[in-house]
């Protein structure tokens, strides 16, 4: 029985440490679009969702895992170029809370467009299930895309990390960060910098659509649309103008749904979000500012 229990603690902290991956993944990608156009996305999840539609189809055509893999980036890729030069760029002007009802207005589109054409009921990815096998690790069987996650997650983390510090575009991205108007009068070329904030965040919801297509294969028209509200949460939790507070903010809420989702009983399992978003409530009426910020700055502070 002690075992049993020891195998039960390990194996929920393994699936919480990837999901905490997945969704600073996520977190990363929305604070990137933010911390440059100062947009909160909330169409991030219907990018998601298309890039799990791709694996999905890719399987049913008897893909390789590889191709589907190339298949998701495609579409994902695409459709953010689209969303940007079709959507954001002609509204870049507007308020703020114009383009916010924008994005909405994009999220419900992108659900219905999914509905009508693939139907409620979904379709089945199966190309990349060995990822969701487990491997004894210490006598703890481990689920493969835990071990995959983490790892990706941060070489994801990583490498952003060196290219905003390391490489002109994110030092353009930086700079348009504290004050976008000036950055351009000092040469900061805004279409290049806000594409290039714009296909990065979307490399990275091909990453996430890859991550949760294993964890859960069966793609519908609303997956990943609960994912996304709660790293939301965890963003403006951990703390929204910074990439690496609203990423800390991002793999918290995570780790902390799957611990409390493994720790519940099944029957109790619908109280999740209710305590999820009762400890952020609490959170920010303490921290209002965030969690993990002790200032203002924007993405020059990494």
């Amino acid at each position: 029985m002690t075992v049993a229990i020891l195998n039960v603690s390990w194996q929920t902290l393994a699936d919480a440490l990837a999901l905490g991956g997945v969704y600073a993944l996520m977190a990363v990608g929305i604070g990137l679009v933010f911390g440059v156009l100062r947009l909160v996305n909330f169409a991030y999840g219907q990018l998601i969702m298309a890039g799990a539609y791709a694996l999905a189809f890719a399987s049913q055509w008897n893909w390789p895992g590889w191709a589907g893999i190339v298949l998701c980036f495609a579409v994902v890729l695409a459709l953010s170029v689209a969303m940007d030069r079709l959507v954001f760029r002609p509204l870049r002007t507007q308020s703020p809370s114009v383009m916010l009802v924008a994005t909405f207005a994009i999220a419900f589109l992108l659900q219905s467009i999914a509905l009508l054409a693939f139907g409620p009921l979904g379709k089945i990815a199966t190309s990349l299930a060995p990822l969701n096998r487990p491997v004894t690790i210490g006598g703890v069987d481990i689920r493969k895309i835990a071990i995959v996650a983490v790892l990706v997650a941060a070489g994801c983390l990583l490498l952003l990390q060196l290219l905003l510090t390391r490489t002109s575009v994110g030092l353009h991205m930086r700079a348009a960060s504290m004050d976008f108007d000036t950055a351009r009068l000092l040469g900061v070329r805004a279409n290049r910098v806000i594409g290039g904030a714009v296909l990065i965040s979307g490399a990275l919801a091909a990453v996430v659509a890859v991550m949760l297509t294993v964890q859960n294969p069966l793609v519908t028209p609303d997956f990943a649309l609960y994912d996304t509200i709660v790293v939301l949460a965890g963003v403006v939790l951990g703390g929204l103008t910074r990439p690496i507070p609203a990423t800390l903010g991002g793999f918290s809420i995570g780790f902390a749904s799957g611990i409390l989702g493994g720790a519940l009983p099944t029957n109790q399992s619908q109280y999740l979000p209710t305590f999820l978003f009762a400890a952020v409530i609490l959170v920010l009426l303490v921290r209002p500012n965030g969690l993990f910020t002790r200032g203002g700055g924007q993405l020059e502070r990494v």
